[in-house]
């Protein structure tokens, strides 16, 4: 009997790679160059299954190409708003994901991404590297206290959370979060946070405000021109969520102004093109995705979409289903 033949868009993980080899008639981007849409429609035509990253685009016109033999789409990563999920549906496509196992990670590079932007890291290095640094000064590169400051979470799912505890109990800081629903009671307890129940209240307390929300319709640009108004002109904005619940252009006028202090991402409109606006400022810290990228993490990841082909190829339910 043949085996299921299964196409990976990106280079995974050794360990990872060598299992797929061993179960499956897979073929590797040996190469891991981004992808084409017309080669993501051939994907579509010459495998049982396709296993997409959240940096390949699958939009309606790719899932609607004709004559397809797979059915369904193991992502490999938490998120799937690159997959165009009612495409999926009305092409039959299952689609699953990769939660539960990048939880500490992304709240890590958070957190790193919050020291950073309070203690003006990367400007820092920079100004050494270029061996402009002068020595040291009582006034040189002045930054913002972390340690007892209030963090203000929008979102407050397991990486919420988990970047709460960090917080809260490596740098006793504040914590008050923006959610639909209020968190249960020993999370409340062991974090002393409270909930906001309006994101202006969240984001004119914050002395820094850490993205942790769904990308949709509902969050898309929920960072804007007008919400960045509500923040204090000392707070930074903290995102390891998704690029497109922030509006680019208008962070990047409240960083010109220093209508806020500063800014850590590791997410992008748009990625890898992120606004150039962004190269132009000092206030703002940025990293490459970073989030789950841990060798720990992105093999647990890739495991978890093992589990999820074989649930499928044995007929069995699947453990990370999205639709």
């Amino acid at each position: 009997m043949s085996k299921p033949k299964v196409f990976i868009t990106r280079r995974w993980t050794e360990s990872v790679e060598a299992k797929l080899r061993d179960l499956y008639d897979v073929t590797l981007n040996e190469t891991d160059r981004p992808l084409s849409a017309e080669e993501f429609k051939s994907a579509l035509q010459n495998y049982d299954a396709v296993c997409p990253t959240v940096c390949d685009s699958f939009p309606a016109d790719v899932l609607n190409a004709p004559n397809k033999r797979c059915k369904i789409l193991a992502n490999f990563g938490v998120g799937y708003n690159h997959i165009d999920i009612d495409a999926a549906k009305a092409n039959n496509l299952i689609v699953t994901n990769t939660p539960n196992v990048l939880t500490q990670s992304t709240a890590d590079i958070a957190m790193t991404l919050l020291l950073m932007t309070a203690r003006r890291g990367a400007e820092g290095d920079r100004l050494v590297r270029a061996k402009k640094w002068q020595g040291w000064c009582p006034t040189s590169m002045l930054s913002s206290n972390v340690t007892g400051a209030t963090l203000g979470l929008i979102g407050f799912g397991r990486i919420g959370q988990a970047m709460a505890r960090k917080a809260h109990h490596g740098f006793d800081m504040n914590i008050i979060y923006f959610s639909p629903r209020e968190a249960d009671e020993y999370v409340t307890q062991d974090l002393k946070a409270r909930r906001c129940d309006m994101l202006e209240e969240l984001l004119s307390q914050s002395d820094f405000v850490s993205l942790h929300c769904p990308a949709g319709a509902s969050t898309k640009h929920l960072i804007n021109a007008k919400t960045l108004k509500f923040m204090k002109p000392t707070a930074h904005l903290i995102n390891t969520a998704r690029g497109d619940v922030v509006n680019s252009q208008a962070l990047i006028d409240a960083l010109k102004t220093k209508q806020i202090a500063g800014a850590g991402l590791d997410v992008y409109e748009n990625e890898p093109n992120l606004h150039e606006g962004f190269l132009e400022l000092e206030n703002v810290q940025l990293l490459p995705h970073l989030g789950s990228a841990t060798l720990e993490t992105r093999t647990a990841m890739g495991e978890k979409v093992l589990a999820n082909l074989a649930a499928y190829f044995t007929d069995l339910p699947l453990p990370d289903r999205v639709v």
